[in-house]
């Protein structure tokens, strides 16, 4: 194991120990292998890794000593204060809390100076703790809203204790890739949730979402002592080339441009970079058809959980198409249409009067999309959404 200290990597003896807490399988990572090197994030992306923690480099690192998921002295002052979320509740009272249910909040400006080393949690520890908040991401108790909020907050208080003790090695950057996977996931189950504050939510996922992948892709960087790739590399490297659809969207603050020459060329040759390039052409071009073709065949569950708000502006890219193109005395059937947009013929009913369409039937009783409507518009607040034919076991 080893950590950076004052700017360079030093060896460091830290005992380990196998987590007692089961894992999500969603979460799991596979063990690395595979080959690599390359800087691929600018200088101002190193600082995503602290997360309000002084510069490291700066600082001595601290050897954390706490055994526990939350301090004693922090989870008393909680108690004191009611200031405990509903999972750390012992029986429900906002007053009492356990060992086995506390954990340690995140605090937006923090000094290694200030902080004992009773208060930082050693890496077992932070193993075990992002183990037991990930088996909580699913759970029916609670609304989503509430489940993500404690999450939110708990998986950064684990990315600063991380940050204060520099630790660089494979056990860290499994536990970032759980921790992008999470914010990832989040995006796809924020959308589907009936609160109003969703939005602003959304937009703070979608935000440490692309610090945590900065802190990957360094810790990727820092953690290789020859030219390898790490095994799950390449996946998230497409994650943060489908985070660049949006328009002049750049998550990292560097364009996409710059670091696509800096991929090795293992890297720029697989699989899954392969497949978020083609989307991000096609999605670029407008070439609908194969921009929705090819996230049928080919987008695993965590692409789409980033593609799914573009595939609906896709599709209304396409109507706004075929409503534009078409010939006014030939309506153009619904059935063909929803099969080009992988939509039900009921959801393609909901999304054609969403975009200020009408809809016709004919004498044999199909469903018609009168071309040449002028009535085209999108949404104010934005589709719903919609199942995507061929992909509905992402719908969950």
């Amino acid at each position: 194991m080893e950590r950076r200290g004052r700017g360079r990597l030093q060896p460091r003896n830290v005992s380990s120990r196998e987590s007692t807490v089961s894992r999500t399988n969603r979460f799991a990572s596979k063990p690395n292998s595979t080959p690599k090197s390359s800087s691929r994030v600018a200088s101002g992306g190193e600082k995503a890794q602290n997360d309000g923690v002084d510069d490291p480099s700066d600082l001595p690192a601290i050897v954390g000593t706490c055994p526990l998921m939350c301090p004693e002295r922090e989870r008393a002052q909680r108690e004191r204060l009611r200031d405990l979320a509903v999972f750390e509740r012992l029986n429900g009272n906002p007053a009492q809390s356990s060992p086995d249910l506390a954990v340690k909040k995140f605090f937006r400006t923090i000094s290694t100076k200030q902080v004992e080393a009773s208060d930082v949690r050693p890496l077992p520890v932070l193993e075990d703790t992002l183990n037991y908040l990930l088996n909580l991401f699913d759970s029916r108790e609670y609304p989503f809203e509430v489940v993500h909020d404690f999450l939110f907050d708990r998986t950064r208080s684990i990315k600063q204790d991380l940050s204060m003790q520099n630790i660089v090695n494979d056990k860290v950057i499994r536990m970032y890739e759980k921790m992008v996977k999470f914010h990832v996931i989040s995006l796809h189950k924020l959308r589907r949730c009936s609160s109003q504050n969703t939005s602003s939510m959304n937009y703070l996922n979608k935000e440490q979402l692309a610090k945590t992948l900065t802190s990957l892709f360094n810790l990727y960087d820092a953690n290789r002592d020859s030219k390898s790739t790490y095994e799950n590399e390449a996946e998230f490297c497409s994650f943060y080339v489908l985070l660049h659809l949006g328009s002049n969207s750049q998550p990292m603050g560097e364009s996409l441009s710059w670091w696509f020459r800096n991929v090795p060329s293992t890297l720029m040759k697989s699989k899954e970079i392969c497949f978020s390039r083609k989307i991000l052409r096609f999605f670029r071009i407008g070439n609908y058809n194969c921009f929705l073709s090819t996230v049928a065949a080919e987008a695993s569950y965590l692409q789409y959980c980033i593609l799914e708000p573009y595939v609906n502006e896709v599709r209304a890219l396409a109507v706004s198409c075929i409503n534009n193109g078409g010939y006014k005395l030939h309506p153009y059937p619904l059935a063909n249409l929803s099969k080009l947009l992988m939509m039900t013929e009921s959801d393609l009913e909901s999304f054609c009067k969403a975009c200020g369409l009408e809809i016709c039937t004919n004498e044999e009783g199909y469903n018609l999309l009168p071309t040449k409507q002028t009535t085209f518009c999108h949404p104010k607040d934005g589709f719903q959404s919609y199942i995507f034919v061929g992909l509905e076991q992402f719908e969950r």
